[in-house]
């Protein structure tokens, strides 16, 4: 008589396994994208930061402050400057410069002599202009995936930015 013990067959477990793989593999591609999303949603939410936090400094000590974009070997900075004495600007020794990731395109629509975004003593922007007025980033892997992979940021007159989330135009 064979008596048969508790326990799984070496198939048992190779389905087992087979399956787990295949489970796997499949949930992959998902989480990669989500974390290229959440990357660009990171690097966005930084930015419109560091705009908030220039607007801050320049309401707060009454000198005119800008968020100055600097492309530097593929990589963006931004650099937090403040106006002292007038036509000559700064960077804040305790601020360091802010990094753009370089995996993300960076298209700026900014007036075109500084690249710069400029907070008066009231928090309204000086140098706006309606025709120049954005901040766009782009994720190249999540356009591969046919995904949202635009964020937008609309610097309005006022001093506030308006977020928006596209999909770029094949």
């Amino acid at each position: 008589m064979v008596i048969k013990r508790p326990g799984f067959t070496l198939i048992e477990f190779l389905v087992i396994a087979a399956v787990l793989g295949i489970l796997t593999m499949s949930m992959v591609p998902s989480i990669l994208n989500t974390m290229e999303t959440r990357a660009l949603e990171n690097t966005t939410r930084e930015v419109i930061s560091t705009l908030e936090k220039a607007k801050f400094e320049a309401v707060k000590t009454k000198f005119n402050h800008r968020i100055r974009f600097q492309s530097q070997d593929g990589t963006w900075r931004l650099i937090l400057e403040k106006e002292e004495p007038p036509g000559t600007w700064v960077p804040l020794p305790d601020f360091p410069p802010r990094r753009i990731d370089a995996r993300f395109n960076v298209t700026l629509n900014l007036p075109p002599s500084d690249q710069a975004v400029e907070f008066s003593q009231l928090g309204f922007i000086t140098n706006h202009d309606k025709d120049y007025n954005t901040i766009l980033i782009q994720s190249d892997k999540l356009k591969k995936q046919s995904q949202d992979d635009q964020r937008a940021i609309i610097v309005l007159a006022s001093g506030s930015f308006r977020y928006l989330k596209s999909a770029s135009e094949t």
